[in-house]
């Protein structure tokens, strides 16, 4: 493996919304994104997921209360934790997750991306 530049791979992509794989260690996916907005409501029923921002700010709605994250900052969603992630403008934030993850877990919505659109870049 070679090493990684996160910001170099930041630049490959425009999509919000859309994780890129850049790792996998341990059975898990070292993912990256970006995103605007709010994603949706959603909880992974037996994965934790690790949120570290690099740029702009994520806020982790969680039904009791928000998480706001600004760069070089992280936090990490337990199990069976209701979340709804919320990005500034073009905020840049990596994730590492089991590679069992799915997007949205069991919510679906036009925003939910499917573990083959979640590319290797």
């Amino acid at each position: 493996m070679k090493k990684i530049n996160i910001a170099d791979k930041f630049n490959l992509f425009t999509e919000e919304w859309t994780p890129k794989v850049i790792a996998k260690s341990n059975g898990q996916l070292v993912k990256i994104a970006k995103g605007s907005g709010e994603l949706v409501w959603h909880k992974h029923d037996n994965e934790d997921e690790l949120f570290l921002v690099f740029k702009g700010q994520l806020t982790l709605q969680l039904r009791t209360g928000n998480i706001v994250l600004n760069p070089g900052e992280m936090y990490v969603v337990p199990k069976g934790v209701e979340h709804c992630p919320k990005a500034q403008d073009n905020t840049h934030f990596l994730m590492v997750e089991p590679a069992s993850t799915a997007h949205t877990g069991d919510t679906q919505s036009e925003l939910t991306v499917s573990s083959d659109e979640q590319k290797w870049i």
